[in-house]
């Protein structure tokens, strides 16, 4: 964790503005309290550097709604020092605290062990995925300072939010429905697709409920990871909106990016004969929401800077 540098000299400093008074002042910013654990991101699916990428923005995002908080990045496939594993990144941290506390005590301070977790493991998946998680809490229980496991980001209406931008980026609806002009590639009908089997495609149409009410369109969730003609496959809930009186299909994908297998997407969209939006990727709401699961599981308020720390 960096801390800053004074400026250089002869240039200018910068001071803090007064507080303001009165009902109408600005709420004060937060901080991460003193001795809060670490916030570790935990990244599915293949390591390449745009998956580093975009691992970095959206803990980026977390941190600067929380500054002063301990941060890291563990990867399920990682391996060395670029993309370390998610029990390298747990073993770092709790090393790393009982050295703070060694070297506090050798120094004649009065310092309180450690206690609690030291990091919370946070999942980057937009809905539940057995295989996935199940390989995290087998990292999480091999590790040492017994880290805390969050949930899964979804299903939430930051989601549907994400998803609507995406779907008016790629020009396959209205930006927003008070408008009146009109996209004339919108779609009628969204095919929400997802991975992680049954219970992703449950909780993706949960957020998918959520959707069709900023769109005023029906949406259906679908896993792109089931065979093309199964139920529930987007070729599947393609036809059945089609046959409801859809003309004009667009894919939304409820997924941020490294956990979908390369050329899933495309091939389901062959497939099923219709455009695309892009995934989520580090729409800001994924790190609001990574930080969000964060602070839930530690039951934590973050408090004004200037506060006593919890």
């Amino acid at each position: 964790m960096s801390s800053p540098t004074g400026p250089a000299s002869g240039l200018p400093v910068r001071m803090p503005r007064p507080r303001q008074s009165g009902r109408h002042r600005r709420p004060e910013p937060v901080v991460a309290p003193e001795g809060a654990p670490a916030l570790v991101l935990a990244v599915p699916g293949a390591i390449a550097p745009t998956t580093r990428g975009l691992a970095e923005e959206v803990i980026s995002i977390a941190r600067s709604e929380l500054p002063g908080l301990d941060v890291g990045i563990g990867y399920l496939e990682g391996d060395d020092a670029e993309f370390p594993s998610l029990e390298a990144v747990l073993t770092l941290i709790s090393a790393r605290r009982t050295e703070r506390y060694e070297i506090a005590t050798a120094a004649g301070r009065e310092v309180e062990p450690p206690r609690g977790p030291a990091a919370v493991v946070v999942p980057l998946l937009a809905g539940p995925d057995g295989a996935v998680m199940e390989r995290i809490r087998e990292s999480v229980a091999q590790s040492p300072g017994e880290p805390g496991l969050a949930g899964v980001l979804g299903p939430h209406p930051l989601l549907a939010e994400a998803l609507h931008v995406r779907l008016s980026e790629a020009g396959l609806a209205r930006a927003d429905r008070a408008r009146l002009f009109t996209v004339a590639t919108a779609a009628d009908g969204i095919v929400l697709t997802t991975v992680g089997g049954e219970e992703a495609v449950q909780a993706a149409g949960i957020t998918g409920m959520l959707l069709a009410a900023r769109l005023a369109v029906p949406v259906m969730a679908a896993a792109l990871d089931a065979a093309p003609n199964a139920e529930g496959s987007v070729a599947t809930v393609a036809e059945r909106l089609r046959e409801s009186g859809s003309s004009q299909l667009a894919l939304a994908p409820c997924v941020i990016g490294p956990e979908l297998p390369e050329g899933l997407l495309d091939a389901a969209a062959k497939e099923a004969g219709c455009a695309t939006s892009e995934v989520l990727g580090a729409y800001p709401a994924i790190g609001k929401l990574v930080l969000s699961q964060y602070t839930t599981t530690l039951g934590m308020t973050p408090q004004p800077q200037g506060s006593p720390a919890l």
